[in-house]
């Protein structure tokens, strides 16, 4: 199984939609302003496999000190073969020396991020207002 790893590459509605409908990612449910977020992120990595989309993630930055990944995931027939990853992995190209580099994560994403160096933020607390429904 070879995995094509792509940075800003293009992607189509349909496949990302497939995508996040079969992880019950809330986002699904706003198709036209997902596209554009992902479309329009700073950077954005798709994995696929025989050209199909497996893995999708993106990066919201300046440019020089901070950036903060809204989203990383994968076809849950496909989690655990180190897509995830990999896919970090190429990010890490672009921003691995950033100043800070944010995520929010929760349930098993929290030891996978672990595992890529990530740690809670010191004493800090997550906030946020969320129009979704499965947190």
């Amino acid at each position: 199984m070879e995995v094509d790893i792509e940075i800003n590459g293009k992607i189509e509605k349909f496949e990302v939609i497939a995508l996040y409908q079969a992880n019950k990612w809330s986002s699904a449910e706003k198709p036209d302003q997902l596209i554009s977020a992902l479309r329009n992120s700073h950077t954005l990595v798709t994995a696929r496999i025989d050209g199909i989309l497996v893995g999708i993630g993106n990066a919201i930055s300046d440019g020089h000190l901070v950036v903060y990944y809204p989203h990383l995931l994968v076809h849950p027939s496909y989690q655990g073969k180190d897509i995830g990853r990999k896919m970090m992995t190429a990010m890490q190209t672009i921003y691995g020396h950033f100043h800070q580099q944010m995520l929010t994560a929760d349930g098993g994403a929290i030891e996978f991020y672990k595992a890529l160096g990530f740690e809670r933020a010191g004493n800090t607390l997550p906030m946020w207002i969320y129009a979704g429904t499965e947190h």
